[in-house]
């Protein structure tokens, strides 16, 4: 088992930067990808990004390319994700995620095994 925590959400205005991070514990010896995903009120959780163990692959949405970076310190256990130029219609809870799939289907939240209990984003216009 692994249990995620995350951290960092809050408010901020549009254009606005916030630092997201997600600490795990437990079974953190394995190799897993680890991704964040959020969800606004309504609609279904959607990808934004996901990081290969080593660090060396990291994916995007499109919709975030070039304005968030995910990284993590496995050293520390911890996954982070830097969010720039952040839009109101960004506004959810952002979830930290892992699994032991290695597969091209990281976008699927069907494929991780793990979840946090998720951090609110606000973006205000």
């Amino acid at each position: 088992q692994v249990q995620l925590v995350e951290s960092g959400g809050g408010l901020v205005q549009a254009g606005g930067s916030l630092r997201l991070s997600c600490v795990a514990s437990g079974r953190t010896g394995s190799r897993y990808l680890m991704g964040w995903f959020r969800q606004a009120p309504g609609k279904e959780r959607e990808f934004v990004a996901a990081i290969s163990w080593s660090g060396g692959n990291t994916y995007y949405a499109d919709s975030v390319k070039g304005r968030f970076t995910i990284s993590r310190d496995n050293a520390n256990n911890a996954l982070f994700l830097q969010m720039n130029s952040l839009k109101p219609e960004e506004t959810a809870i952002y979830y930290c995620a892992a699994t032991y799939y290695s597969g091209i289907y990281y976008r699927r939240p069907t494929n991780y095994d793990y979840w946090g209990q998720g951090t609110q984003v606000t973006v205000s216009s």
